[in-house]
């Protein structure tokens, strides 16, 4: 490789949008699917990639393939087969603590290699909870190793996460700027990368199984098992939520005549007001803006003297015994629930006045857990950020609707409406089929996984509605904005430049997988700022000529960069490790001191094993 290759304005310009890149997704000032279309209108405008190939991110089997598994993923959680799992687990555990924790992870990072790992947390959220509130574990002691298995789990085969899905596209794009002489690079098959994924979670496994007690000492305690059963007295005990439900007959002569449900709930020392029925007309979790008239009954919730004084102060007629409300309240149909904001959320930078929870979804917002604070008063006004706990009061089937648009993943496992057990068969049948058709090299993986989502559809598995709610716009549009920025990297020379300028300044004879342990490291430290994607599609055309400039395997290497994007075990930059520190109740110093090991055993495994392999 010439490595005096002079540096161009096209070089100077890329590397320009993708030091911008990186800065506007470090300092996060703007939206990272934002900051990914700018740069995809600025390789237009500046003509690093050709009109006609701007947009082909979108139409990019790897983009194909991950709305795809994001689809699969939905089709089988429709059809209850978490909730067999997890009776499964249980049963095999036998009641043993540490049996049950090995299980669930290797479950879920044995899932984890054909479905999106945020996705699967998703899933796994409710599972963790449903068993840590059968054995009286605290969700702290499932939710780490979960998360980390899931991690790991993802790289069993290529479409287990992102980067791997990623990687062929952009082996077959590179072919085009190679130097003559040099062979063709491949796509990678289905299951290229199981023996390193394989080597990743048995060593997730052995780590958290060996040393689980002392890492994730004093999260032992029976902190957050939540089930419906059981909601009165953990919230009472974590939130301070707690007492009877009473209903609130209005008088004539009640000041409460007139008033909106919201202003009630601003008067000193007001229960929660949870339900309204004004004529015929009952209502759980009534807008802010409903009236309240003569003759209506309120539905409050709090400890009874607090109850019977709000009454006595604003004429209103209690009664303990629920006659109005009695169904409203069952607690198959409703009760208080949780449920974590991840980085995705619409709901981020909003306040529940703005979202208007109760009238457009039917769910009120009792309080907020954030870093470890219960914020209960003015939670009308308060704006929402990744990562916060919210206390939910609700209808389970409004819940479940608001849920399945993945603005918030709720943790408390409650009865969910639209399961249809009857095609569980049909499903994992579908399910089968399309890894077997993937398995064929002559049909490319996104036709497979598409074959897979026509037949969830056609079957009645998944409504098309279903499917559309299912996929993570945010995720594809991020990656189909940010693909060209890659291609831009290879057929401008500057990850060439940048290669072969590297090269020259490392130490003569310094052996291959050393070279690989650096693109590795560095990979990983990119992950952390610009995410694993935005690091995938940058660091591989630059470690494909690098290799080339070291005489290495471009493959191997690439590999290698794929692999270490994931490597994000410490940060809640990590979609799963986000949506884990709030119901876990995790810090900051939580996940470097358990994470760090683990991400340092992540290099070394994947650097050994591609070298082994390849």
């Amino acid at each position: 490789m010439d490595t005096a290759l002079a540096l161009t304005t096209d070089m100077k310009l890329v590397l320009g949008l993708v030091s911008l890149t990186m800065v506007l997704f470090l300092f996060e000032r703007v939206r990272a699917d934002l900051v990914a279309l700018v740069v995809l209108v600025l390789l237009g405008l500046t003509g690093l990639v050709a009109p006609e190939d701007i947009f082909n991110g979108f139409s990019s089997n790897a983009v194909i393939s991950v709305i795809a598994t994001m689809i699969l993923g939905m089709g089988l959680d429709r059809t209850g087969a978490l909730n067999r799992l997890a009776a499964w687990l249980l049963r095999r555990a036998k009641g043993a603590e540490h049996r049950l924790l090995l299980y669930t992870s290797a479950v879920a990072g044995l899932n984890s290699s054909f479905m999106q790992n945020p996705s699967v947390m998703a899933l796994y959220l409710p599972v963790a909870s449903r068993l840590a509130s059968r054995t009286g574990l605290s969700l702290s002691r499932f939710l780490l190793p979960i998360g980390a298995a899931i991690v790991m789990g993802g790289a069993l085969t290529m479409v287990g996460n992102s980067p791997l899905i990623l990687l062929n596209d952009l082996l077959v794009a590179a072919n085009a700027n190679l130097p003559s002489g040099v062979a063709t690079l491949e796509p990678l098959n289905m299951f290229a990368p199981l023996p390193i994924g394989l080597a990743l979670l048995l060593a997730c496994l052995a780590y958290f199984h060996f040393f689980g007690d002392r890492l994730l000492q004093g999260k032992g305690e029976s902190d957050g098992s939540v089930t419906p059963a059981r909601t009165q007295s953990y919230f009472a005990r974590a939130y301070g939520i707690e007492g009877d439900v009473f209903e609130l007959t209005v008088t004539a002569d009640s000041p409460l005549v007139g008033m909106s449900l919201g202003e009630a709930e601003s008067l000193h020392e007001a229960p929660l007001l949870l339900a309204l029925k004004t004529g015929n007309d009952a209502r759980l979790s009534p807008p802010a803006d409903a009236r309240i008239w003569v003759g209506s009954v309120i539905g409050a919730m709090g400890e009874r003297q607090q109850v019977a004084d709000f009454a006595q102060n604003n004429m209103l007629r209690l009664s303990a015994r629920l006659r109005e409300f009695r169904d409203l309240f069952n607690p198959s149909r409703a009760g208080i629930s949780e449920a974590v904001v991840p980085p995705t959320s619409k709901f981020i930078g909003k306040t529940q006045a703005d979202l208007q929870l109760r009238k457009n979804y039917g769910i009120s917002l009792l309080a907020v857990n954030r870093d470890k604070e219960v914020l209960r008063e003015n939670v009308r006004n308060l704006t929402l950020r990744a990562g916060d706990m919210l206390v939910l009061h609700s209808i389970w089937q409004d819940l479940a609707q608001t849920a399945a648009n993945r603005d918030f993943v709720v943790v408390t496992d409650y009865p969910k409406g639209e399961q249809r057990p009857h095609k569980f068969k049909i499903a994992m049948g579908i399910f089968a089929v399309t890894i077997l058709i993937a398995l064929s090299s002559r049909i490319p993986t996104s036709i497979a996984l598409m074959t897979g989502v026509a037949g969830m559809l056609v079957t009645g598995v998944l409504k098309m509605d279903e499917a559309y709610d299912a996929i993570n716009w945010k995720t594809v549009f991020l990656m189909a904005c940010l693909i060209p920025l890659g291609w831009a990297m290879d057929s401008s020379g500057a990850a060439a430049w940048i290669a072969g300028h590297t090269i020259e300044r490392l130490p003569r004879g310094l052996p291959i997988w050393m070279i690989e342990f650096t693109v590795a490291v560095l990979t990983a430290l990119f992950s952390l700022v610009i995410s694993h994607v935005g690091a995938t599609i940058v660091v591989v055309p630059l470690a494909i000529n690098l290799a080339l400039a070291a005489g290495g395997d471009p493959t191997s290497f690439a590999l290698i960069v794929a692999l270490s994007a994931s490597n994000n075990l410490v940060t809640a930059s990590n979609p799963v490790m986000s949506m884990i520190t709030g119901p876990a109740d995790y810090n900051a110093r939580d996940l470097w001191r358990v994470g760090a090991p683990l991400s340092l055993a992540y290099l070394v495994i994947v650097v050994a094993m591609v070298n082994l392999l390849f």
